[in-house]
């Protein structure tokens, strides 16, 4: 079996009120000339609890941490279609050198399926920052204690048994139909729920509403380590230290999936203003409240800026788009 790793790593109200943030940042930029180092503004384009969610507030936390790299940073969400709603407003921002989005595979997937007018290129990459990976996830009290056992019951009727996960066409999906036909199911057949953010993939799980949820680890991690959880795998290619799971590959399931983040800024600004960016990312990077949360989140650190950033993007965005169509998504 050739092994498969793919680098691949969606609220009217809230929705409402991000839209109206923005309109005050820009027009507050427009008049005092608020810099990146003195105010940034970081979009997580899903609902809280989910991972672009802990990977911007981990990175608002580092950038005005001990190092003071910005005097104010703010973060906002803006959930819905796997972050497609987020990426069309923020392309819509104009040249600002003060607002970022976090960013990652989830949203090249989303990108394709959703048909989306707007893709990341139309962005002004910054940086890739770190790749986490998924688990699949069951209640304490499901039948299904190993992965073999869900397996044994996907494979008998698929549909009747609902899988939650993230937006369609993100990493959360891909992996469930890589997963699926791996063990020889038709992705087609497939009942999966898609959420707004890995916070909603949890209310679903313990409500009973889906059997199996899909998201990185850390959306799970305190109802694992307390017993609400029990996760069946991990998308690794090998086992990870702190994460007593085993990965799809030791389960014979020859699949591996890691998810980066990273982080864009609008289109149009300057090439100082980008290099501004690159500058303040690679410091954050360097924190030890960074480093700090690469060890506690089980994050593994893949910095990678500027144009090779870009060149990453374009490759990565081709091979989701592969998947896609090779899976039938």
């Amino acid at each position: 079996m050739q092994r498969k790793r793919v680098a691949l790593a969606v609220a009217g109200a809230v929705s409402t009120l991000v839209l109206a943030g923005f309109a005050a940042v820009d027009a507050s930029q427009s008049t005092s000339g608020t810099t990146p180092r003195s105010k940034l503004t970081v979009m997580a384009p899903a609902a809280p609890g989910g991972g672009w969610d802990l990977a911007s507030r981990e990175a608002q936390q580092a950038l005005r941490g001990s190092s003071s790299i910005v005097n104010n940073v703010q973060v906002i969400n803006v959930p819905g279609a796997g972050g497609t709603i987020g990426l069309s407003q923020f392309v819509e921002l104009g040249a600002d050198p003060t607002q970022l989005m976090m960013t990652g595979t989830v949203m090249e997937g989303a990108i394709t399926v959703n048909r989306s007018p707007v893709g990341l290129l139309d962005t002004t990459p910054i940086a890739r920052l770190a790749e986490d990976y998924e688990v699949f996830i069951v209640p304490a009290d499901s039948p299904y204690r190993t992965l073999e056992d869900f397996l044994r019951a996907w494979q008998e009727n698929p549909h009747s048994h609902a899988v939650g996960g993230g937006g369609l066409g993100g990493t959360d999906h891909l992996l469930t139909g890589l997963v699926a036909r791996e063990a020889g199911i038709d992705p087609g057949q497939l009942n999966y729920v898609s959420f707004a953010g890995g916070g909603e993939v949890l209310t679903a799980l313990l409500s009973g509403t889906v059997e199996v949820g899909v998201s990185g680890y850390n959306d799970f991690r305190d109802q694992i380590e307390t017993g609400n959880l029990r996760a069946l795998a991990v998308s690794a290619d090998q086992p990870v230290a702190g994460i007593d799971t085993p990965t799809f590959i030791e389960q014979g399931i020859d699949v591996a999936l890691p998810n980066w983040r990273g982080l864009v800024a609008p289109p149009g600004i300057t090439a100082e203003q980008r290099q501004e960016l690159i500058a303040i990312v690679g410091e954050l990077v360097r924190t030890p409240e960074w480093a700090d949360a690469l060890s506690r989140n089980k994050w593994q650190d893949s910095f990678l800026a500027g144009d090779e950033f870009t060149d990453f993007i374009r490759q990565d965005q081709a091979r989701v788009n592969a998947i896609i169509e090779e899976l039938g998504l």
